[in-house]
């Protein structure tokens, strides 16, 4: 507000001065300064606001060239002779569905999943199945943010991502966490919306939580709520990844040891969205490391 008044006092001292400049240049010279201040209030909004991680990814969708960065995916026509829809209510006194992949033995050992900016879809299913088979005797339950809408192009995933309320997105986290029971061990895993939320998640699920999996999703930036972590985290990230780039990984590298928490990080030559085969960017031989250290990291945190 400081700023504003001084550039305005400055603003009128010029005037002054220039009253015998020619009436347009004036005008022009006025609106040229004038636009500037603007422009130096908004950056100073952007910059000291107090945005949630989550939201700032949502906000990319705003970005044409985000949007063009994910080519409508393939369809994927999956079918599971294991897989079951569930119900279950959630903190916000309603109810979601999701996706649940129970345990052949019983088990305490779940890993929440969290969809891309897509939704729930048959992929983010057969993901999840490719998941349950490698590692053994566990549940997973896909979670539901969009409650029930699924994206077929970048504009309805882009809507759908920015549509997110995050209360309800956490009530429908809590849901699924107390789902799972009281003496829960809790993983985690998503990738690009997802990503950032699977965090989110792991930070939601507090003492249940062993282990969290995040694809170039983005990090929680706040310094106290890290050290609430109570699992550790593995980050499969891309360099060539323009929104969460190297800058904002090693940011968050720093905030984790900050915090004295875990980050066991990799980064590949790839670009964002790179283990994905409907993206154009995908990157078949960082797809496979990415996903061997997922499941040896989720089988070490699973016990």
């Amino acid at each position: 507000m400081k700023t504003c008044k001084a550039t305005q006092a400055w603003l009128i001292n010029v005037i002054v001065i220039n009253s015998t400049i020619n009436m347009k240049k004036l005008i022009l010279f006025t609106l040229f300064i004038s636009i500037g201040v603007f422009a130096f209030a908004q950056n100073n909004v952007v910059c000291h606001s107090n945005i949630s991680s989550t939201r700032q990814f949502a906000m990319l969708a705003s970005s044409s060239k985000f949007r063009m960065a994910h080519l409508n995916p393939l369809p994927v026509k999956f079918q599971s002779s294991i897989g079951q829809s569930i119900t279950y209510k959630t903190s916000d006194g309603k109810e979601s569905t999701a996706y649940m992949l129970k345990a052949k033995k019983s088990t305490n050992n779940y890993i929440l999943v969290v969809h891309e900016w897509w939704g729930l879809n048959d992929y983010v299913k057969r993901k999840s199945e490719k998941i349950y088979n490698d590692l053994g005797n566990v549940n997973i339950i896909d979670v539901d943010l969009y409650d029930g809408k699924v994206a077929t192009t970048s504009q309805e995933a882009g809507k759908y991502m920015q549509a997110v309320v995050e209360d309800r997105a956490k009530a429908i986290i809590n849901g699924a966490i107390a789902y799972a029971g009281p003496n829960a061990h809790i993983a985690t895993i998503g990738w690009c919306f997802g990503g950032g939320w699977s965090l989110q998640t792991t930070l939601l699920a507090g003492k249940k939580a062993v282990a969290c999996v995040m694809y170039y999703g983005m990090p929680e930036q706040d310094l106290g709520k890290l050290k609430t972590l109570n699992a550790d985290v593995l980050g499969n990230f891309a360099n060539k990844d323009q929104w969460i780039n190297p800058k904002v990984v090693a940011k968050f590298n720093d905030d984790m040891k900050a915090a004295g928490k875990k980050l066991y990080l990799h980064q590949y030559d790839a670009d964002h969205g790179f283990a994905n085969p409907s993206n154009p960017a995908y990157n078949s031989d960082a797809t496979k490391d990415a996903y061997a250290n997922t499941i040896a990291f989720l089988k070490s945190h699973l016990k």
